[in-house]
Formats: structure tokens, C-alpha cells, sequence
């Protein structure tokens, strides 16, 4: 089949590196403009257009897909099938109808559960028993497209975004060379969802990843590994912002909400309301990841201290 691949981060990337395996005709890929990142705010390419240059690939970057000189630009590659992953651009209708077969989309939710930007972290947030991986037809709405292929993947209690994103880069690869196959023996059966069950996943602030120590402490645990990688949840101590990387809940005495009511070579204890939370990483403001053992070493942390 021959495939115009639209995709920017490490989530597409390995979409686009299982159709190349699988032997397919990649034609065109689209990524997002190199952007401006780190310290140093040099310009960055994207895990997809590395990928597309390693292979030699055919690449376009457009801002925007919304001008008929990008439409017939597109029109001549002659694609029977769109493949959409995490790309960050509005396909407008007009591009949506240019493929034959129209535009897939791998989103990283079970859908219509999750429609929209952030589906990873909106599911740990909730709690969330399983999330997955689901291929659909698009369409002119946000994530409203027939459903053509679904598979599943248990949340652990112990899953943060780093985790599941990982799961969910393999599964999504997978079911993508697996919708083609299907698509080419005209065996896949698209399904509408169900717009009642439906829950909208919008992109994450930064506001969110403060620790509300009025919340309980799976709440609170949910929270840090939802935000871990980025933005990482924080709160204050002494008027500086602390990182929580990690936590663990436990059996303890309840306290003030945000006050530590132990501190030893387990980690710090904190409580909640409604709870007791272990604080098993952390990271002072400009400093390392550290065990609670390696942060005790270097900081005057102490039984009663409160976290803001």
C-alpha cells in the first residue's frame, strides 16, 4: 500500500518504524517544524523526521495543512491510506477525503473513552483499570471516528505515564501493521461509538501536577505517577518547590493533611487526607533525582515539617 505518515513524537516514530518493517510503501511523511527545546532552546527535529531521514524517506513539515498549495501537494503522492499518529495538526476535511482509503489514527486510549490530547494521563488520573490502543477512521470531530481495531492493556498501580506510554508505543505499532492487513483483505469492521460514554482528555497544565494534600492518598499517588515524566507533580517546602517522583501507600497514623509524620530509611511518610503516602524520589528545584535516603543525607527535612 502506498502511505503518507503523519506523526511528531517517540509514540509515532514507532508506528512509522513497524510499517517500514512490514514492508510497506511509505510515500510521504509529515512531522511538525523542528522546534526550540532545552536550555539552550536549539532547534530540535522530531522522533519521526530523524526516522524518515534515516530511511530516506520523503518529508514535509507544514504549520498547517489548511492551504491548497499543501492539498494538491499532497494529492500528488496518489496515497491509498493516511496514517495519523500523535501528529499535533487538524486535518482539515478536504485533506482527510485525499487518500483513497481515508486517514487512520492510532490513539492511545479505548476509545470513546479519552478523546483528545493527554488520554494517558487523563486515564491514571481517574483511576483507571485499563487503557489500550484503538484505530480509527477519522473524521472532521476529535476522536469521533469509527472504531476499526481495539486492543486493551491492564493499569498497574505501579504504571506512571513514562510506563504506559512504553506499553502503548509497542501496541500501537502492532495494530497498525495488523488494521492494514485487515484493511487489504477488506476485513475490517468499523464500529461507532457510543458519544454517551464518551470523556474528553484535554491537554495537561502545569497547575495540575501541584499535590492537593486535602486529596487522599490514592488520589495524591495518582496524581504523581500520572505527571511523571512531564511536568512532574510537585508541592512547596520552606517555599521551594520539591518534585515527588515516586510514592508508595501505606498503613500509618493520620495527621494534618501534608505534614510528615515519619521520616526514616523506608522513605518520608506524609499524610493525607485521607491516608498516609511513602515519598520514595524526590528532587529539590535545580537539583537530582534522589531516594529519600540520598535527599535526607543532604537536606534538613524533619518529623512535623508541612508540605504547601
Amino acid at each position: 500500500m502506498k502511505i503518507i505518515f503523519a506523526g511528531t513524537p517517540v509514540f509515532a516514530a514507532s508506528a512509522l518504524e513497524a510499517l517500514i518493517a512490514a514492508g510497506h510503501k511509505i510515500v510521504l511523511v509529515l512531522t511538525q517544524p523542528d522546534r526550540p527545546a532545552g536550555r539552550g532552546m536549539k532547534m530540535v527535529a522530531s522522533a519521526v523526521k530523524l526516522l524518515a531521514l534515516e530511511h530516506n524517506l520523503t518529508l514535509l513539515q507544514p504549520a498547517t495543512l489548511k492551504s491548497p498549495e499543501i492539498h494538491l501537494r499532497l494529492q500528488e503522492f496518489e496515497a491509498d491510506v493516511m496514517v495519523v499518529a500523535a501528529y499535533g495538526l487538524i486535518l482539515p476535511e478536504v485533506v482527510l477525503n485525499i487518500p483513497t482509503l481515508g486517514c487512520l489514527n492510532i490513539h492511545a486510549s479505548l476509545l470513546p473513552r479519552w478523546r483528545g490530547a493527554a488520554p494517558i494521563q487523563r486515564a491514571i488520573l481517574a483511576g483507571d483499570q485499563e487503557t489500550g490502543i484503538t484505530i480509527m477512521q477519522m473524521d472532521v470531530g476529535l476522536d469521533t471516528g469509527a472504531m476499526l481495531l481495539k486492543e486493551s492493556v491492564p493499569i498497574g498501580q505501579t504504571d506512571t505515564t513514562a510506563t504506559l506510554h512504553a506499553k502503548l508505543c509497542l501496541l500501537g505499532a502492532h495494530n497498525i501493521v495488523k488494521a492494514l492487513i485487515l484493511l487489504q483483505q477488506q476485513k475490517l469492521i468499523a464500529k461507532v461509538q457510543d458519544d454517551t460514554l464518551a470523556c474528553y482528555a484535554p491537554k495537561i497544565k502545569k497547575l495540575e501536577a501541584k499535590i492537593d494534600w486535602q486529596l487522599n492518598s490514592d488520589q495524591i499517588s495518582r496524581v504523581v505517577r500520572a505527571f511523571n515524566p512531564s511536568p512532574g507533580a510537585y508541592t512547596f517546602w520552606q517555599g521551594k518547590m520539591l518534585k515527588i517522583w515516586q510514592v508508595k501507600l501505606i498503613v500509618g497514623e493520620s495527621g494534618k493533611p501534608g505534614e510528615i509524620i515519619s521520616v526514616g530509611r523506608d522513605g518520608v511518610a506524609v499524610a493525607c487526607n485521607g491516608g498516609v503516602l511513602l515519598l520514595e524520589i524526590l528532587q529539590k528545584s535545580g537539583g537530582k533525582k534522589l531516594t529519600s535516603v540520598e535527599f535526607l543525607t543532604g537536606s534538613c527535612l524533619q518529623l512535623g515539617d508541612s508540605f504547601d
